[in-house]
């Protein structure tokens, strides 16, 4: 309401107390997000509380998949087991088929184990702040969507040349994986527990001891190499297909023996050139010694 004579005098209205407020009845109900554009939900807890419930459900699906689905063993490490095929897990198969190229390799193996990485990560971390663009949709976004596509199709194609050039490597060299042999020998040692009436439990290796020691022609084995191939314990490789010296008189005769080593056998080379006839002769009697039950 205005005062005095002056009819130019600004007006405020304060309110107007004939206009009663409503009652609230029911409980506040905030507005959606919705109602505020450009806005969005709060990061914190409500955005991260979603994601990390996300994530547990996530974890949760792997550690069953660990206990369900046990991890496969090879045996214990050898490193005079020249037959072993070294080949990493299989989310880094790309990689390793990735640093068997010319120019990351060898000489360039600086480039291909941390240049051409190091460029890759940079180049994830820097991608929020070159590709600022609001649009979601991966067709408007062609540089981001390209990249990313690219980077898909060389991991898959990676991936599938490593892992076809393994089974390659086996098949040349005839070897068996060792979890595959392991499986394959705890399973007909279940077999003949339940056979021979054990109930179907593992039954367990009878090692077969070497015969003789103290022969003369241990020292042959060293002078042909055997170690080499045969382990410093003389016990083979079963899944490169190399025989055991333990219990070998059970399986081959001495005539067997003098022409396996004499002419060679599958992976095994020719010793004529390295023993003489009656070296052979000596080395093949301790062989055929080598047997579950000494005669």
């Amino acid at each position: 309401m205005a005062h005095g004579h002056k009819s130019n005098e600004k007006v405020v209205f304060v309110g107007d107390s004939r206009v009663r407020k409503k009652a609230v009845t029911g409980p506040i109900t905030p507005p959606d997000y919705s109602a505020y554009p450009g806005k969005s939900e709060a990061f914190i807890p409500n955005f991260l509380l979603k994601e990390w419930m996300v994530g547990v459900v996530v974890l949760v699906g792997f550690l069953v998949l660990t206990i369900s689905e046990a991890a496969p063993l090879g045996y214990p490490a050898d490193p005079t087991n020249a037959a072993f095929i070294p080949m990493p897990d299989w989310y880094f198969l790309f990689l390793y088929q990735f640093l068997k190229l010319q120019y990351v390799s060898k000489d360039y193996v600086v480039l291909g184990t941390v240049g051409v990485p190091g460029i890759a990560f940079g180049a994830l971390m820097l991608a929020p702040f070159l590709d600022t663009g609001k649009e979601r949709r991966f067709y408007r976004r062609p540089i981001t969507s390209i990249l990313m596509f690219m980077s898909l199709i060389s991991v898959f194609y990676l991936t599938k040349q490593s892992w076809d050039h393994y089974q390659h490597e086996l098949k040349l060299t005839n070897t068996i994986p060792e979890h595959i042999v392991r499986e394959e020998k705890a399973r007909e040692a279940a077999e003949k527990a339940a056979e021979s009436g054990g109930g179907g439990g593992e039954a367990a290796a009878v090692e077969v001891p070497i015969v003789d020691k103290d022969d003369p022609a241990v020292e042959l084995t060293k002078k042909a190499q055997c170690v080499a191939c045969h382990g410093a314990d003389l016990k083979g490789n079963e899944s490169a297909g190399i025989p055991s010296f333990h219990g070998i008189g059970d399986e081959f005769s001495k005539e067997e023996l003098v022409d396996i080593v004499t002419n060679g056998k599958n992976n095994m080379p020719s010793f004529k050139d390295k023993l003489t006839a009656e070296e052979i002769d000596q080395l093949t009697t301790w062989l055929a010694k080598q047997k579950a039950k000494a005669e």
